[in-house]
C-alpha cells in the first residue's frame, strides 16, 4: 500500500528534497546549480507533494513587488506525476502555494497557461481563478547568442 500523499512547502535548506522526483513532476531533470540558485532566493517558493520521500507533484512561484503595486505571486507551475493526476493534487498544490503567497501579504496571484491546456484551466478555475476576458499574446525572448544577428534580434 502506497504511502499516504503530504503536500507542504519546502523551506530554502531543503533541496535534498529533489533529489528523488517522480518522471514528468518537472519538465526537465532537477540540476543541482539551478536548485541551490532557487531555494537561495526567499522570493522563489516550492510546493511538494510527497509520497513517502518521492516527489510526485509540484507548484512553483515567486512573489515580488513593482513600484506601482502591492506585493503579488506568480505561479510558474503546477506539475503532477502522470501516476497521480486526476486525484486533486494540483488543486492541493496551488492552494498550498497561494495560501503561502496570502501569509507574505500577496494582494494578488497570476498564472498564465496556453489555450489548448484544458486540464490546467480547469484546475485554475477550479481553485478560484478567473480566466481573463483579455486575450494576452506571450512573448519569448532568446537570451543566448543564438536568435541574434549582428547585435540585432533576427524576426522569425
Amino acid at each position: 500500500m502506497a504511502s499516504p500523499v503530504v503536500v507542504r512547502l519546502l523551506g530554502s535548506h531543503e533541496a535534498a528534497v529533489l533529489d528523488h522526483v517522480a518522471p514528468d513532476v518537472f519538465d526537465h531533470a532537477v540540476d543541482p546549480r539551478w536548485a541551490s540558485e532557487f531555494f537561495a532566493d526567499p522570493r522563489h517558493h516550492l510546493v511538494v507533494a510527497l509520497e513517502g520521500e518521492l516527489v510526485v507533484g509540484m507548484a512553483s512561484g515567486l512573489h515580488y513587488v513593482h513600484p506601482d503595486k502591492a506585493r503579488q505571486l506568480f505561479v510558474n507551475e503546477v506539475g503532477v506525476a502522470p501516476t497521480h493526476e486526476g486525484q486533486g493534487l494540483g488543486r492541493r498544490l496551488l492552494e498550498t502555494l497561494l495560501a503561502h503567497g496570502r501569509s507574505l501579504g500577496c494582494v494578488e496571484a497570476w498564472v498564465a497557461t496556453e489555450l489548448t491546456n484544458e486540464r490546467a484551466r480547469r484546475l485554475y478555475l477550479r481553485a478560484g481563478g478567473e480566466e481573463s476576458p483579455d486575450h494576452i499574446v506571450m512573448y519569448t525572448f532568446r537570451m543566448g547568442s543564438q536568435g541574434r544577428v549582428g547585435g540585432e534580434f533576427e524576426a522569425s
